[in-house]
């Protein structure tokens, strides 16, 4: 379905909320989230078809509020109205019986302001027919497999103070890898709401390189401490951390966060250091499970120094501050780390000897309190000897603070930014993702 063809979607969305606004009672506040989708979705392996196929889905999160208490449903909304306000209007009773048996929630907050948006972002993705010979028409001899993801997603909101949102974009995701004979990977993504042939080409062409160099003899290092450049899909895995207990005001105030000790102003990381959230690109919704609305862009990390966190009206409320459109979880829904100076072609010749690293998994804080971080290395990881790529590596295990990667020992970023987008599909397709450079750091510790 076209992004175009949705408008009976949101004119049977909007009698939802009337409907529900005629039928809450004294003292009742509701808020009512959409999520919906019209996706093809096609999976790829040894560059065969395995899997392919179209879904049309959206599902409706009804909380009803009352005497400060709070509950929810989920149902399935399907732009029936005679099937949805069946649905809707049976949730609706059935949480106004739970209501009195639920504990009073002492920092709950109710929908309010009069908040409106309504953003449509057309693309112009592959047709359903064009997929399969498009993406594999440059790895139809690789190894080559992965999955596509593509068509209309919308998010929806409304409530009983009367804001009402409406998001609505074209996107696509290609999350691949291409194989060895002896089962080394090139990972790789391909994002956006335009498909581009041409950068498409660009990212293949990469891989293939990659793919080469891969089949020379794997180097064993012993663990230590090395130079190493970071290409844009590791940095946006070590971004991601952020989001899981450091930029969160809650996290700050309970002790929890890892960047405790930048906000007391006891360490800062490197003045080249930036990030933001951003969302001029228009990839995600601004509008938050209660309708409010983020800036269009908030500085979080500025010179080195934190200069926001993400504070929901929750936590607000709980520790009186105040709030800032974040989400509930307030994470990163679009972050933006800014760029350095480092040109592409002189990235090898920067290293010199060191790692050059493609991807990592398996992250996770090893010390919360100091930002000490752990993973593994993982797809397309290099040796590096004098500016040039001698061999692929071992996996390596390290642990590491942001406060020393991003800090003392932040050498350079690129001046180029990649987007790394958000691939996962569970529950419906995520939105967004990170748009980062890469980086070039001395002294990173890997521990076995």
């Amino acid at each position: 379905m076209k992004i175009e063809e949705l408008s009976a979607l949101e004119v049977s969305f909007n009698q939802l909320i009337e409907t529900l606004l005629l039928k809450t009672v004294e003292g009742e506040h509701f808020t009512v989230k959409l999520s919906s989708e019209r996706s093809q979705f096609t999976r790829f392996n040894h560059a065969k078809v395995r899997q392919t196929g179209c879904v049309a889905d959206g599902c409706i999160e009804l909380t009803l509020m009352k005497n400060q208490r709070s509950s929810f449903r989920l149902f399935p909304f399907t732009g029936n109205w005679e099937v949805d306000w069946q649905i809707g209007y049976k949730a609706l009773q059935e949480l106004r019986e739970e209501l009195p048996l639920l504990p009073i929630d002492p920092y709950l907050v109710l929908p309010s302001g009069n908040n409106t948006s309504r953003e449509v972002h057309p693309g112009k993705l592959l047709t359903a027919e064009a997929v399969v010979p498009t993406v594999l028409e440059l790895v139809a001899e690789l190894d080559f497999t992965g999955i596509y993801a593509g068509g209309v997603v919308v998010k929806g909101y409304g409530d009983s103070s009367g804001q009402k949102h409406w998001f609505a974009t074209d996107s696509f995701t290609l999350d691949y890898s291409l194989f060895t004979t002896s089962e080394q990977a090139v990972k790789g993504t391909f994002a956006g709401s335009d498909w581009d042939a041409a950068a498409y080409i660009a990212k293949i062409s990469e891989a293939k390189q990659q793919l080469e160099m891969l089949s020379r003899p794997a180097k064993e290092l012993p663990r230590g401490h090395y130079k190493t450049y970071f290409a844009p899909a590791a940095v946006a895995d070590l971004l991601m951390m952020l989001s899981w207990g450091a930029v969160s005001e809650a996290d700050i105030q309970q002790g929890n966060s890892a960047l405790a000790a930048l906000w007391r102003q006891e360490k800062q990381l490197s003045p080249a250091f930036n990030l933001k959230e951003n969302f001029q690109r228009g990839l995600v919704p601004r509008f938050n499970e209660l309708g409010e609305m983020a800036a269009p862009e908030l500085s979080v990390i500025e010179n080195g120094l934190l200069v926001n966190t993400l504070v929901n009206s929750r936590t607000a409320k709980e520790y009186q501050k105040v709030a800032n459109g974040a989400n509930a979880s307030e994470t990163l829904r679009a972050p933006e780390i800014s760029p350095g100076n480092l040109a592409f072609e002189q990235i090898l010749p920067s290293l010199d000897t060191g790692l050059y690293v493609s991807n990592l998994h398996y992250l996770n804080w090893s010390d919360r309190p100091t930002g000490r971080i752990t993973g593994m290395t993982r797809y397309a990881c290099f040796w590096v000897e004098k500016g040039e790529i001698i061999a692929p590596i071992e996996n390596l295990r390290f642990d590491e603070s942001l406060y020393r990667f991003w800090g003392e020992n932040l050498i350079n970023l690129t001046n180029f930014q990649e987007f790394i987008p958000e691939v996962g599909t569970y529950d419906g397709r995520q939105l967004g993702g990170s748009l980062v450079p890469g980086i070039l750091v001395e002294d990173f510790t890997y521990t076995l």
